[in-house]
């Protein structure tokens, strides 16, 4: 997936370009607006600051939604609430704020694709031979229906819609359940270990010890 970080403070935009490009995207980094507009119909998601050096966040997200449909991510300083309502409003699909990890951005880079993907009409993901159909939220391995409980759907969605990155069980349960609580990873693992059963094979969803779960491609 190609990202463009439009962000001027290298202290920022550099590390948060390395941990990017580890989690395998492809990222091009400008510090202006004009270069952001320059280069914004190219990317797949637009992490966009609102204060920079030219032209501000706000005008680049106005001027970039009115010629393409790209996802956009505002960045924002803590507590400026009215850049967030005004970025939205704008057309931006998401927001961050300052400062934020690269899981956590990862996480709503996912999210905004897979919502932006479903409102052009694309209905399928698949993963190897697992085939999902999410405006019938059916599921289907080598062409072959599985039916799975509503988080199990849920779950598969996240692990195959994170295109083979891994997801914490954090993500997992933020995505899925909404947040967390006392003994939730183990509600993860009983729903990753149905879906296993389900899906016939129990490497289909890979466990990477200390980090979380992949689909496998």
């Amino acid at each position: 997936m190609r990202v463009l970080i439009v962000e001027d403070e290298d202290a920022i935009a550099e590390p948060l370009a390395e941990g990017l490009r580890r989690e395998g995207f492809d990222v091009t980094r400008v510090a202006t607006g004009e270069e952001g507009l320059a280069h914004g119909a190219d990317a797949e998601v637009v992490l966009l600051d609102v204060r920079l050096p030219d032209v501000d966040g706000f005008t680049v997200c106005r001027e970039l939604r009115s010629r393409s449909d790209v996802p956009i991510i505002m960045v924002t300083a803590k507590g400026e609430e009215i850049d967030r309502v005004v970025g939205l409003e704008l057309g931006a699909d998401d927001y961050v704020v300052k400062p934020f990890g690269v899981r956590e951005l990862v996480a709503r880079i996912r999210a905004v694709t897979r919502r932006t993907t479903r409102r052009e009409g694309s209905t399928r993901l698949v993963a190897g031979p697992v085939e999902i159909d999410t405006r019938a939220r059916s599921v289907a391995v080598d062409g072959r229906r599985v039916e799975l409980t509503p988080k199990e759907y849920d779950v598969l969605v996240a692990l195959v819609g994170a295109d083979g990155a891994v997801v914490s069980k954090q993500r997992l349960l933020q995505e899925v359940w909404g947040g967390s609580w006392l003994g939730a990873g183990k509600t993860v693992d009983v729903h990753v270990a149905s879906l296993r059963r389900k899906l016939g094979d129990p490497d289909v969803v890979q466990t990477v010890r200390g980090v979380g779960l992949r689909i496998r491609a």
